[in-house]
């Protein structure tokens, strides 16, 4: 009898030998939640898993779909973009400017284009399209961007090769005549924005080719026109959205709609200059913006009327 228990008792050791041994032989024991946890590193879901480019050139997490912006004439009078309702009046108390000063314009740029970023970002999320903020380039010395030197005679323009708006501190100081409205250098601001939203939202692409295909001045300015004054309407409606929080009265407004004048197109110039629109049209743009406070509101694409676009 103890010799069978002795027996089972050294089998029984045995086995339990056997079993350690094939566990520690497999290497560390991972498949737990510690042990997972501790490969992963602090990584949130997603992070460090694969991605793929999808054909709007954005990255998303794996399982998920990154829709792509329009294309074609659908992106031009039918965008999503259109359809998304007024901006969301986001904070933005803007710092006192002080024209005289390129570190005050610096700053003061700068807070505007964080408030641009959040409201167009909330704006592109419900259109479903993808968004990113452009680059900024506030200049105050002599540079070169993919699409010209600068300083420019403009003080300001969008660059869509590099995706980038550029402002000139002091140049647009001077160009406005030193005005100290600080809303004529918001409204400048947001309005190469403008242009960096036209191309997020896919419109730029296929106005660039159809404006490619006309033969003269005259075909490829009416194309020109509609694009800066949807600009200054989407412009408009940026300012106008924020309004309360920055704030600005009717002053402001009067010194906007001003400036939206002094930028138009003069009423006796060449036809081979005339791409930003009449003084009226820049004005009724600009206003409507800021009235209306939505993208679907500065669709210049789909209209009838040339008059209104001319």
């Amino acid at each position: 009898m103890f010799g069978a228990v002795c027996g089972l008792l050294v089998a029984l050791l045995a086995l339990s030998l056997l079993s350690w041994t094939t566990v520690d032989g497999s290497g560390p024991a991972t498949d737990t939640v510690a042990g997972r946890a501790g490969d992963e590193g602090d990584d949130k879901p997603g992070q460090g898993a694969p991605v793929e480019d999808t054909p709007s050139g954005h990255r998303g997490l794996p399982g998920t779909t990154v829709p792509d912006r329009p294309v074609g004439r659908t992106a031009l009078v039918s965008n999503p973009l259109y359809d998304t309702g007024r901006l969301s009046p986001l904070p933005c108390p803007v710092p006192e400017l002080e024209v005289e000063s390129a570190e005050s314009m610096d700053g003061f740029l700068h807070r505007v284009a964080d408030c641009l970023d959040d409201a167009w970002r909330t704006q592109f999320e419900r259109a479903g399209i993808p968004f990113t903020p452009p680059e900024r380039v506030f200049w105050d010395e002599p540079g070169v961007s993919p699409c010209r030197a600068y300083p420019s005679a403009a003080g300001a323009f969008y660059c869509s090769a590099s995706g980038a708006v550029y402002i000139g501190t002091s140049d647009v100081v001077e160009k406005w005549n030193g005005s100290e409205e600080s809303v004529v250098y918001a409204s400048l601001l947001a309005h190469e924005y403008a242009h960096h939203v036209q191309g997020e939202s896919g419109l730029l692409e296929y106005y660039h080719e159809q404006r490619r295909l006309e033969p003269d001045d005259a075909g490829r300015n009416s194309w020109t026109r509609r694009s800066e004054l949807q600009a200054n309407c989407l412009a408009g409606a940026f300012l106008g959205s924020v309004r309360v929080s920055y704030p600005l009265g009717a002053e402001d407004l009067s010194a906007l709609l001003d400036d939206a004048s002094a930028t138009a197109d003069r009423e006796d110039g060449p036809e081979e200059e005339r791409t930003h629109g009449s003084s009226d049209n820049s004005v009724r743009w600009t206003r409507t913006g800021w009235d209306e406070q939505s993208p679907g509101a500065c669709n210049t694409w789909d209209v009838d009327d040339e008059d209104l676009v001319g």
